[in-house]
């Protein structure tokens, strides 16, 4: 007879399984995409507010 620790595991197994199948590939990407375009958005503020600040204090270089 199968104990009740192994009947959990063996549901808890199959229920990951499923909730991974059940995730569609054009989810996954659509938020990676959307991780990249926030993260390179980001980038651009960064280098744009390090410029503004070095023209600010008439830099030399005013390169970031």
């Amino acid at each position: 007879m199968i104990s009740m620790k192994a009947l959990s595991k063996v549901l808890l197994a199959s229920a990951f399984a499923l909730s991974l199948a059940a995730c569609g590939d054009g989810e996954a990407e659509d938020a990676g995409e959307e991780i990249d375009e926030v993260v390179t958005d980001a980038g651009n503020a960064m280098e744009d507010a390090c410029e503004d600040v070095k023209e600010g204090v008439d830099a030399e270089d005013k390169d970031c």
